[in-house]
């Protein structure tokens, strides 16, 4: 009797938590897939429930969740996504986290914190960098005028990759306390030229908008012509909306790693897709390809 051959062919899933659904969905509009449905509820005790509407048996599966809030909740949906797909025998699972991560066969996240944090995990994490989708952007204010700014020290580094690839100089605010004024940062110092020159604040995230607005207001005192911020991701919390519509800054660029209500957006924000990013992120994973090749060296 002859053997009977089965051929195995891989099978990509991307499923979506309720954090960020319309990610998702251009995540798989870009991947030329749809988003398998997914049961998700919430009990009235607060217990999270998932269940996936077709077998996931095989398949390598991708779960998209954003952090956002309520974090605790999401956090926990995506952790119980993940626990419902091994029940449901996939061969492998990737969490598209958006901000930290959390549990899962491989970790796929944008602009990490602190780099360091891939260390917390003994999986392979794949740390993707929104600078291309910000880069392409700001192509238009290249220019002999134009300068890029480090909110603070802690963010010097970034700033660094940002003047190389914009063949910009760079300038970095120091916040330090004014001794006459108690437990406030009362004083910003900027090292570096900005007087009559635009000024490109980059940051990997907004919360509150406190620095932001901090840092703008003593550039454009240092003779700052225009201050745009860039950022990966928009937290957002409040007061961020109105602090942000200060008159120091004349454009915010950011990515829609988290949702943006319409109660979040203003006319001079600018929001840009990530999802073409996160798509070919997938594909490479998903081929066997290389990841780190998306970013010829960024970090």
């Amino acid at each position: 009797m002859a053997a009977i051959k089965v051929e195995s062919r891989k099978r990509l899933v991307l499923v979506t938590g309720r954090a960020h659904p319309d990610l998702a969905e251009q995540i798989a509009a870009e991947l030329g897939t749809e988003v398998v449905e997914t049961e998700l509820r919430t009990f009235a005790n607060g217990e999270i429930y998932a269940r996936y509407s077709e077998s996931l048996r095989g398949t390598d599966v991708f779960i998209v969740q954003s952090h956002c809030a309520p974090i605790n909740e999401w956090l926990m949906e995506q952790l119980i996504m993940c626990d419902a797909a091994k029940r449901a025998s996939a061969k492998r699972i990737t969490v598209a986290d958006l901000s930290t991560a959390a549990g899962a066969d491989r970790i796929m996240s944008v602009d990490l914190h602190a780099a360091q944090i891939q260390g917390y995990f003994d999986g392979p994490v794949d740390h993707l960098f929104a600078m291309p989708v910000l880069l392409d952007y700001f192509q238009k204010l290249k220019g002999p005028d134009l300068t890029i700014v480090s909110p603070d020290m802690g963010r010097v580094r970034v700033a660094d990759v940002w003047s190389d690839r914009l063949g910009a100089p760079r300038a970095i605010i120091h916040k330090r306390r004014d001794p006459r004024v108690a437990n406030q940062v009362s004083v910003h110092e900027i090292g570096g030229e900005v007087d009559g020159r635009v000024s490109l604040l980059v940051d990997d995230m907004i919360d509150t908008g406190g620095t932001i607005v901090k840092a703008a207001e003593a550039l454009k005192r240092n003779g700052a012509k225009s201050v745009v911020v860039a950022a990966t991701h928009a937290v957002f919390s409040d007061p961020a909306v109105e602090r942000l519509q200060s008159e120091y800054i004349d454009e915010v660029v950011v990515t829609d790693t988290l949702p943006m209500p319409a109660s979040k957006r203003w006319d001079r924000l600018t929001v840009l897709p990530i999802a073409p990013l996160i798509a070919r992120a997938i594909h490479e994973v998903f081929e066997d390809g290389s990841v780190t090749s998306m970013f010829d060296g960024a970090a």
